[in-house]
């Protein structure tokens, strides 16, 4: 099974305001001491979004990118997406997508699809600062914003 190096980012001009998601998918291509490194870039903008959504959104691209069953290691600075995925989903799930205080969970068709992406492969989820000079974080970072950019001198 590949093993894959994912970083994602989320980025919102205003929460809710103009959105941009951004994923970057690292193999090592089969070299045991991960010199020889492929790498794509996936990135996208919303009009009218939140933080949140965007960061699901670049994991959930990320992962169903990947055309077969992968060992991944995900990195991101939403423990939002984090939390929710690894610890926070099984019970929403068992009590029907709502919280402990019965209102419905947010942004649930996007935890939906996560959740589908990520039983596709083999997962670890890491967190780590925003904007604190982790590289595949400030990749990402910039790769959101400047989708967010783009989107923006199209509407104009």
């Amino acid at each position: 099974m590949a093993t894959v190096r994912i970083f994602t980012d989320g980025a919102c001009r205003g929460n809710p305001g103009a959105g941009g998601w951004a994923a970057i998918l690292q193999c090592a291509d089969g070299r045991v001491d991960g010199e020889a490194v492929s790498e794509k870039k996936l990135c996208g903008a919303q009009m009218h979004t939140t933080n949140n959504r965007m960061e699901l959104i670049a994991a959930i691209e990320a992962l169903a990118a990947l055309r077969r069953p992968c060992t991944v290691e995900l990195t991101t600075d939403s423990e939002y997406v984090r939390r929710g995925i690894t610890e926070w989903i099984r019970a929403w799930k068992r009590r029907g997508w709502t919280l402990a205080n019965r209102q419905p969970v947010k942004n649930v068709d996007l935890w939906r699809r996560l959740d589908t992406e990520n039983a596709r492969h083999d997962v670890r989820w890491h967190w780590v600062r925003g904007h604190s000079g982790h590289p595949g974080n400030e990749a990402a970072d910039r790769l959101a914003n400047a989708a967010i950019d783009d989107m923006l001198r199209q509407q104009a």
